[in-house]
Parts: C-alpha cells; sequence; structure tokens
C-alpha cells in the first residue's frame, strides 16, 4: 500500500532560513515545498493538500497575517505555525485570531519549531479521529432503525422508548442472532446520552483472569503482567453506556462484585485503594437462559433481579416472519448501494416458509452470499438454504413419511456432530460452519453431552 508522504510548506522570504527549515524536516515520510512570496505560497496550497505551513509574518507581496484565511479556505485541516522577527502581543493575537495554530518568535532553536510541528501533526490525527467518529455517530444516529413488520416487534420498541427515558439496567435475551445489540444501540440512540459513549464487552470473549480487569481496570503490578495502571470498560463508559454481551458467561465470583457495582456505583480497580464514584448505564445481554443458571447455581438470582429492572425479550425470526420482507428489502439497499437489484418472484415466499434457524444474522449472511455469487437477473436467495445440509433436513423430512421425524434438538446433536467431525473436532470451525457463535457452540456441547 502506497504511504502518502506529509506536506509542510515554507513561505518565508529567507533563502538560509529555508535551507535550514528543509534539512530539519525533509526525510522519507516528509515532503518540504518552499515559496519566496505569498502569491507563490497560495499556489501551492490549491495544487497540493498541505498539511502545516511555516508561515513568515512579513513577505514581498503581503503580511503572512492577510494570507492565513486564504491558506485555510483551500484546506481547513492545515495547521499554520506563524514566525516572526518583529514579536508583539497584538501579533500574536491576530494571527491566532485569523486561524493560526501556533506562534514563535525569531530567532528560534531549531529543536522548538521541530517541537511545534510533531504537535501540530499531532493536533491534526486527534482531530481527524474525532471527525470520524462523529461521522460514523451521526450517520449511524440518521440511519438507524429497528427493521421490522408490525407484530412482535410493535412492543419492543415501545419498551424501547420505556428503557430510553430510564437509568435503571436493562436485561435483552433471545436466542443467538435475533438482533439483541441492535436493540441494545437502539435503546442508547434514543436516551439522551452522548452517542459515541456506547461500549460493548462479550463476557465470553475474556478468560476467567482477565475478566476482572478488563471491566474493572487493574493498578500497576497488581498481577503478573500488569506492567502499568489501566483503566477498564466502567472507566471508558463513563457517563454513557455499556453493553455486557453474554452475561451468562460471567464467572460466579465475579457476579458479587458487578452487582456491588450495580448496588453502589462505585469501582476499584484490581490492586487499587482508591475507590472511585461511576456513572455508566448497563445493558446485560443474554443468550442462554438465566432462569435454568440460576437453579443450577452458574448465575446470582439476586444479580438476575438487579439487571432485569427493564427486560425485553426478542422473538426468534420464525416467530416473527412478517419481518422477513422489510429485512430482505433493508439488506438489499445496504449491500447492493447503487446497483437495481431485487428479488425473483416467489423468493419471498420461499424465504418465510424456511424455520431460520441462524436467525436475523442467517439471513443477512444468505442475501450477503447470494449477492456475491449471482451476477445477473433477480436475486434468489432461496437456492442458498436448499444447498444447505440443515435446510435440506429440514425439507426432506418434512416430504418423506417415511422417515422418522426427529425433534430440533436431535437435529441439532445431529449436526454438531457432523461438524466436529468435519472440521476434526476443531470447536471454532465447527461454530463457523454451523453459524453460530463460540461460546453458543460451547454450551450446546455441555447441554447435549457432547
Amino acid at each position: 500500500m502506497l504511504k502518502v508522504k506529509r506536506q509542510i510548506l515554507i513561505i518565508d522570504d529567507n533563502d538560509i532560513f529555508c535551507d535550514s527549515v528543509t534539512d530539519l524536516l525533509a526525510d522519507d515520510q516528509t515532503d518540504v515545498l518552499t515559496a519566496h512570496t505569498g502569491r507563490d505560497g497560495l499556489k501551492i496550497c490549491s495544487e497540493k493538500k498541505i498539511d502545516v505551513v511555516i508561515l513568515d509574518q512579513k513577505l514581498p507581496d503581503t503580511q503572512g497575517v492577510n494570507l492565513c484565511p486564504s491558506i485555510l479556505k483551500h484546506n481547513e485541516q492545515t495547521k499554520i505555525i506563524f514566525v516572526t522577527a518583529y514579536p508583539s502581543f497584538k501579533n500574536a493575537i491576530d494571527a491566532i485570531k485569523v486561524g493560526a495554530h501556533d506562534y514563535l518568535s525569531k530567532p528560534f532553536e531549531m529543536a522548538e519549531l521541530e517541537l511545534t510541528i510533531k504537535q501540530a501533526f499531532r493536533t491534526q490525527e486527534l482531530e481527524k479521529g474525532e471527525q470520524l467518529q462523529n461521522y460514523h455517530s451521526s450517520r449511524e444516529s440518521k440511519e438507524f432503525d429497528l427493521i421490522a413488520g408490525e407484530g412482535p416487534f410493535d412492543d419492543i420498541r415501545k419498551m424501547i422508548d420505556l428503557a430510553a427515558d430510564s437509568d435503571a439496567p436493562v436485561l435483552i435475551t433471545g436466542e443467538t442472532g435475533t438482533g439483541k445489540n441492535v436493540v441494545a444501540r437502539a435503546i442508547h440512540l434514543k436516551s439522551a446520552l452522548p452517542a459515541k459513549l456506547f461500549l460493548t464487552v462479550n463476557c465470553a470473549a475474556f478468560p476467567e483472569s482477565l475478566i476482572e480487569a478488563e471491566l474493572f481496570g487493574a493498578e500497576k503490578g497488581a498481577f503478573t503482567g500488569a506492567s502499568a495502571s489501566r483503566k477498564g470498560i466502567f472507566e471508558l463508559a463513563e457517563g454513557g453506556t455499556l453493553v455486557l454481551d453474554e452475561i451468562g458467561s460471567m464467572p460466579i465470583h465475579l457476579q458479587s462484585k458487578l452487582l456491588g457495582v450495580l448496588e453502589e456505583k462505585k469501582i476499584r480497580r484490581i490492586g487499587g485503594e482508591t475507590v472511585k464514584q461511576t456513572n455508566v448505564r448497563v445493558i446485560a445481554i443474554a443468550n442462554n437462559d438465566l432462569e435454568t443458571a440460576i437453579r443450577e447455581k452458574t448465575f446470582r438470582n439476586d444479580l438476575y433481579y438487579r439487571l432485569s429492572v427493564i427486560r425485553l425479550h426478542v422473538p426468534p425470526l420464525k416467530e416473527r416472519k412478517e419481518d422477513i420482507p422489510k429485512l430482505c428489502e433493508y439488506f438489499i439497499s445496504r449491500m447492493a448501494r447503487n446497483q437495481n437489484v431485487s428479488l425473483a418472484a416467489g423468493e419471498l415466499s420461499r424465504l418465510t416458509d424456511y424455520s431460520w434457524p441462524g436467525n436475523v444474522r442467517e439471513l443477512k449472511n444468505v442475501i450477503e452470499r447470494s449477492l456475491i455469487i449471482q451476477r445477473d437477473g433477480p436475486l434468489k436467495p432461496s437456492h442458498l438454504l436448499r444447498d444447505n445440509k440443515m435446510a435440506h433436513s429440514y425439507a426432506s423430512q418434512a416430504n418423506d413419511d417415511e422417515e422418522e421425524i426427529l425433534t430440533f434438538e436431535d437435529l441439532e446433536k445431529k449436526y454438531i456432530g457432523l461438524a466436529l467431525k468435519k472440521y476434526g473436532g476443531n470447536y471454532s470451525q465447527s461454530a463457523k460452519a454451523l453459524g453460530i457463535s463460540l461460546s453458543t457452540f460451547k454450551r450446546k456441547l455441555k447441554a447435549y453431552n457432547l
């Protein structure tokens, strides 16, 4: 990949100064250009994307302070370092007022100029990062909508509005792939909290020994490998929303600490002595049956009730098939931008008749694959369902009266076993082939004694 060089422009009529600065700053990552008049400098700014301009106050054809607005008109991201041999407080104020990033008085040490330029580059990077984040947040807020037909999701929409007006903990339950994270984000975006302060942590993604530090942070030397103090997710999410995905995977000993944080609104880093106040809205997501986990004593009863002050259950796609037409339309419009793509006749009926064990995530995957595989003509994603072993099994069993019909659990066990056999016992590859998360795959292995 071609690396784009940073561009520095010196606008100064002193040849010795220009040569000295060029020798100091030019390297394999930076090009240094020079202009001896304001007119030449503006011409370069109109032709190239200049990152930093070192601008002298006294030029043969103009004053540097008069040049700043014209430079920024070509590129508002340009950082102007104003330099002058005639320093005054008024000059400095005037330069900053018209958009200069910094101000140096001649003579100055070259090390001082080098540091000032590094700070200008750093400010530029931070501004770009913030603009990008604001752009994504803005687009997310404008484009975000819950794609669903009329039916079960009407009640969920009402609960989302109620949850958004409250700061109480929320528990969202449902099968893998039903859209629980989408619902969590909808609650956050409809609330009064800052749009960009939305963090998600998957409790099943971390080893038991690390998840506490991930959530609450750790002081230097608190455990082996803690070479520096670090903030936890709770501190990073301060003033915003924290989503605890797959909450049922959280170790039982850590659940009591989480309960204390929810009750007292205080956290303490591992190895720390200072207790800090925390103001974080917590949304918990669970794929598994927490009530069963409570009976099996792998999930705390008191934490369950504390998290489920507001509870939303997202039904599987097979129970809300009226959503399928709108979801198909949405996925096609997002994935096939600027292309005239539509479903073939009869496709919606075939897609609606399918049981969708992988829920909305599976539907999205099928649409995406069909857009990639099929080049011409109306889209026929149902062809991928017929090629799918599990879908074929459903169809063949439904149409063959002589073959014994398996229960859904038996069918799941059968294909989990087939996947394990095909991928030599590799859990990750087997879970991916079945279209479920690794944590869900492990839970099913345990549940079915496989």
